[in-house]
């Protein structure tokens, strides 16, 4: 297991300039972590509109391969937002295969990718179905641009139509590409008032990489700031171990499917950043060890 952090537990400090993404990967080097994963959204001012240029910025992509190189830190996973499903379908495919191309070039040998905006929320069950042929489609066009990259790319549980964990392995079954899998988000499935013990267990054999993250869980309006789930739950990032989820349980069945591979921590909460992360992936580690050895 390798254990490190999404560039987007850093977002408090990028967004404000406080710190670059190369200085990211320093402070991930000096850290007790061996990897990092690239968001782009993390290197844009909104979370919700990616305007990141990473793939029109060779001179800076060879910068961030040669720190990463320098401070002994992976880059493991690229992970790029698209609306696959609406009117500039073809214009975000295009933009998707640039990215793969990126990845290749930071020698990364995963690629997370959407498929719809993460507020796209399906009406009914047959909306979900008209809908499910296109995505499939496209997940495929996309997994067969990036194998001869020997690159593995996924769709995470993310947002509000492509999420529960049912819907991502009935995804996965039907494009039917054997680089083809998922970025297993233990949290994400909170967003749908999916049981996370339950399909992260089930969903765990077909992750490419895991995320980490945490959420305070209430069943009672808090205050502002708090995400709304359509169930009606209210959810709060928090520290990897600090908050609502039962992890052990939820890391218990990451390490019963077998999975061995990069572990990422995913802070969006509302603490310091750079006092969150080292303690999340203290927690990460402790939790993991404490699996393993109950096995």
């Amino acid at each position: 297991m390798q254990f490190g952090f999404s560039s987007y537990s850093f977002y408090q400090h990028l967004r404000t300039g406080r710190m670059s993404l190369l200085e990211v990967i320093d402070w991930i080097g000096a850290s007790d972590a061996t990897h990092m994963e690239i968001a782009t959204v993390s290197l844009s001012p909104e979370i919700s509109n990616d305007t990141s240029t990473l793939d029109q910025d060779p001179g800076f992509v060879q910068e961030i391969k040669t720190r990463a190189a320098d401070q002994g830190v992976t880059l493991s996973n690229l992970v790029v937002p698209a609306d696959l499903l609406g009117e500039d379908a073809a214009k975000n495919m295009a933009r998707v295969k640039r990215h793969i191309e990126v990845a290749a070039a930071l020698d990364i040998t995963l690629f997370r990718h959407d498929v719809a905006k993460w507020a796209h929320r399906a009406k009914d069950v047959a909306e979900f179905e008209a809908l499910l042929p296109r995505m499939v489609e496209a997940c495929k066009e996309i997994a067969r641009y990036a194998a001869p990259y020997g690159i593995t790319t996924s769709v995470e549980n993310h947002g509000l139509l492509m999420n529960g964990g049912e819907r991502v392995r009935r995804l996965i079954h039907l494009v039917d590409e054997p680089n083809f899998k998922t970025t297993l988000d233990v949290g994400n499935f909170m967003s749908v008032d999916d049981n996370p013990v339950v399909s992260v267990a089930e969903n765990a054999p077909y992750a490419s990489i895991v995320h980490l993250k945490d959420f305070y869980v209430r069943s009672q309006y808090p205050g502002d700031g708090w995400h709304h789930t359509p169930g009606g739950t209210y959810l709060l990032g928090s520290i990897v171990g600090y908050g609502d989820l039962d992890m052990r349980r939820i890391v218990r069945g990451i390490v019963d499917a077998g999975y061995d591979g990069f572990v990422s921590i995913e802070f969006e909460g509302i603490e310091e950043c750079l006092m969150a992360n080292p303690i999340g992936l203290a927690n990460a580690k402790r939790l993991f060890a404490e699996a393993e050895a109950a096995k």
